[in-house]
C-alpha cells in the first residue's frame, strides 16, 4: 500500500482546534452516514438516517493503515470523517487500538446525538479530548438547523452531553455552529454553556464550502466577547477556555499522506480544516 492509497485515514489537516490533526474515518462509504442533516453541512444532504450502530470498517483495517504510516508529526488523532463517528459500533475497540500504535492523544468529533447512551458515553470516554456539537437551545431551533432523524429530542441530546460531562475525566468542548439562524440567541447558548460546564467553547461558523453563508470575522469575534463576558465573570468561569474560527494563530505546516480524492471525499481541502 503506497502513501496515496490510504482508505480510511487521511490528512494531516491544519485544524484550528486541534493543530495538526491526522483523521480516521469509522463510516468510510461513498455518501455520508448520519443521524442530522445539519443545514450547512459541507457534506451535502444526509441520503439515509440512521441511528443504529453498525461496524462499517473493520478495527484491523484501521491498525493496518496506522501501521503503514510514513514518518509524521502530528498534535492528534481524530476520530470525525464521512458522517457521525458514534454510529460506529467498534469507536471504543477503535481508540484502544490507536493507544497501542500512536503516542499521540486522541480526540472525537460527535454530533452528540447517540449521547444519550451509556455505551456510547462508555467509549467516547476513551478518547482524550471529545468535541461535542451543539447548536440549537430549544427543540424548535433543533429541527430547524440540525435536522435530525426522527424521534431524536434536543432534550435527549442536552441530557446526555449533561451526563458524560459528569464523569469524563479527559478535555470536553462545546462547539457551536453560529449561523444567521441562531446568532440572535446569544443568550441562551451562555445558559447552556453554564449548565454543561464544558473545559472549552469553540465558537465556529461554515467556512468550508457550505450552501449556508458564514457570519463575518467581526459578527464571530463580537460573540466571542460576549462569552468571555458572560461566562468569565457573570458565572465566574475563569478556568473557561474560549476559541474561535476567526482567532489569529500561527498554523503548522502539514504534509498530507492522503490524495486529493480522499480528502474531498471528506468535505476537506488539502492541508486545511
Amino acid at each position: 500500500m503506497g502513501p496515496k492509497n490510504f482508505k480510511y485515514i487521511y490528512g494531516p489537516v491544519t485544524s484550528w482546534r486541534l493543530g495538526s490533526s491526522l483523521g480516521i474515518d469509522l463510516l468510510s462509504q461513498i455518501s455520508k452516514i448520519c443521524s442530522f442533516d445539519c443545514i450547512y453541512c459541507q457534506l451535502g444532504l444526509t441520503p439515509t438516517y440512521t441511528r443504529e450502530r453498525g461496524l462499517y470498517v473493520p478495527t484491523e483495517k484501521i491498525v493496518e493503515e496506522l501501521e503503514l504510516l510514513p514518518e509524521i508529526q502530528i498534535d492528534y488523532i481524530t476520530l470525525s470523517g464521512r458522517g457521525e463517528p458514534t454510529l460506529a459500533l467498534n469507536l471504543g475497540p477503535v481508540i484502544k487500538a490507536v493507544k497501542t500504535i500512536r503516542k499521540e492523544p486522541i480526540a472525537v468529533l460527535t454530533n452528540s446525538s447517540l449521547m444519550n447512551r451509556e455505551d456510547v458515553r462508555k467509549e467516547l470516554s476513551l478518547a482524550n479530548f471529545v468535541i461535542v456539537k451543539l447548536d440549537t437551545y430549544s427543540h424548535k431551533s433543533f429541527q430547524k438547523i440540525n435536522r435530525p432523524g426522527p424521534d431524536i429530542k434536543f432534550s435527549s441530546v442536552l441530557n446526555g452531553i449533561k451526563e458524560f460531562k459528569k464523569k469524563y475525566q479527559g478535555k470536553l468542548a462545546l462547539q457551536i455552529m453560529f449561523i444567521k439562524e441562531n446568532k440572535n440567541s446569544l443568550a441562551k447558548f451562555i445558559y447552556l454553556t453554564n449548565y454543561i460546564k464544558p473545559d472549552e467553547v469553540q465558537i465556529n461558523t461554515p467556512l468550508r464550502p457550505s450552501n449556508i453563508k458564514p457570519l463575518s470575522k467581526e459578527e464571530i469575534l463580537n460573540i466571542k466577547e460576549c462569552f468571555l463576558a458572560e461566562c468569565k465573570s457573570n458565572f465566574n468561569n475563569e478556568k473557561l477556555n474560549i476559541i474561535s474560527v476567526y482567532d489569529d494563530r500561527i498554523h503548522k505546516e502539514v504534509f498530507p499522506i492522503s490524495d486529493e480524492d480522499t480528502m474531498k471525499r471528506r468535505g476537506k481541502g488539502i492541508g486545511k480544516n
